[in-house]
């Protein structure tokens, strides 16, 4: 099915409802896999909101609906098949936070698990 339609490329293109307060947005996946990022990661052209390939839809099998892709971080903050974004005020870690990972996962500061610096 061909994308006709322009769809958000990237965080920076969700209109903006001037709430600068919320400071962290959450990722939510058709799975309920969620993972916690700081606005400023995903704002300023540093993240991709992958939704297509080639004019066509990204297919779930392919992880659509959506990719978040965060370049600059470990993988485990780029959620596959996004269903939705949420801004909050709020740190809500994911299940990988949970169980020990970086909040931030910073590979450059080697933020592998909760503690590292």
């Amino acid at each position: 099915m061909l994308v006709q339609e322009r769809q958000p490329a990237a965080v920076d293109d969700v209109p903006d409802n001037g709430d600068h307060e919320r400071g962290c947005v959450i990722a939510r996946s058709l799975d309920r896999y969620t993972t916690n990022v700081p606005r400023e990661d995903v704002t300023g052209g540093k993240e991709w909101l992958v939704h297509s390939f080639d004019g066509y839809a990204l297919a779930p099998d392919h992880e659509g609906p959506a990719r978040l892709l965060i370049a600059h971080l470990y993988f485990w903050k780029s959620a596959k098949c996004v269903a939705g974004l949420r801004l909050t005020t709020d740190n809500e870690p994911g299940p990988w936070e949970r169980v020990g990972y970086h909040d931030h996962g910073d590979p450059w500061r080697e933020q592998r698990y909760q503690g590292d610096r």
